[in-house]
């Protein structure tokens, strides 16, 4: 037994706006999940830089510490002893909370590793240094 089909292939104009919602949907996706964590900094501070690549997720947990020894907790201004109790405060707030340390290339180690081992002692489970990437020296191609 044969069937007809009364279909007909109809060629006309094909409509880009599905297109573009496409890529509009794909472009915000990886905006939003791109590793990038940008945070408001101090002018006065000059990141040590790193030549391997380095991604954060983002976190709310950030200490700046300046080369003049001034602390900061999250944009505010604190003292080393004030310091332990903002990370015990966020600790015990935040579920598997990590630390970003931001600190001068000024700062003497031995703060940082202050730092990180305060963060360690209140439960902090990882901490994370904050590095400018090295930028290639711009000479004559060869």
């Amino acid at each position: 037994m044969k069937f007809r089909t009364h279909a007909e292939i109809v060629k006309g104009r094909i409509d880009p706006v599905p297109v573009w919602d496409v890529i509009f949907l794909l472009m915000i996706f990886l905006v939003l999940s791109s590793p990038f964590v940008l945070q408001p900094g101090f002018g006065l501070l000059e990141l040590a830089r790193s030549s391997s690549p380095t991604t954060a997720t983002f976190q709310n947990l950030v200490v700046t510490v300046s080369r003049d020894n001034l602390f900061f907790f999250n944009g505010q201004p604190t003292t080393f002893d004030g310091l332990r109790q903002s990370l015990t405060r966020a600790a015990q707030q935040t579920r598997n909370a990590e630390l970003i340390i931001k600190a001068d290339r000024q700062v003497p180690y031995e703060t940082v590793v202050k730092i990180t081992g305060m963060a360690f002692e209140v439960g902090i489970g990882g901490v994370n240094l904050a590095t400018r990437p090295e930028v290639p020296a711009a000479g004559p191609a060869k």
